[in-house]
């Protein structure tokens, strides 16, 4: 009688219909809310670079010791040393500030507070180029606003 009762399981449970395949995961929020919030602050910054307005630039800076930038093989943390940075070699009296540009802006969001950043820099006086490169953030959005945490850049070699 167990066996008939084994075969009789087996055969309701072969009949049985297949389980569901698990459902794919849901699709994540747009991305165009980031990339518009994230291009238009990056033009403001260009802006405020190209009429010397360091602390107009640095705005987007997470303002904190755990700040990081990364170029030319070396790691710098601290908004303030950041700031000392560019004001020294950029926006001391006497120094020459090319035109900043940004491009190439693409934006992942990563969670809702979290995105990533890459885009490139370009730097001109007048019809030539004097540096550029890619570059790559990592930014978190505070209240309305995105700021940036880390920042690597590098450059392109020279011609």
């Amino acid at each position: 009688m167990r066996g008939v009762w084994s075969l009789t399981l087996c055969a309701v449970a072969a009949c049985a219909a297949p389980s569901a395949a698990p459902a794919p995961p849901a699709p994540r929020a747009p991305l165009t809310d980031a990339q518009a919030e994230v291009t238009a602050m990056l033009a403001r910054s260009a802006a405020d670079w190209n009429r010397g307005d360091l602390a107009g630039f640095m705005s987007d800076y997470a303002r904190d010791s755990l700040t990081s930038y990364v170029s030319g093989g070396h790691v710098q943390y601290g908004w303030q040393k950041l700031f000392d940075r560019y004001q020294a070699t950029y926006f001391a009296p006497g120094k020459t500030r090319d035109s900043l540009t940004f491009e190439e802006v693409r934006v992942r969001r990563l969670a809702p507070d979290l995105a990533f950043c890459t885009a490139r820099f370009k730097l001109m006086r007048g019809d030539s180029i004097t540096a550029s490169g890619p570059f790559t953030l990592v930014l978190e959005k505070r209240g309305a606003r995105w700021y940036i945490l880390h920042d690597h850049t590098s450059s392109d070699p020279k011609p």
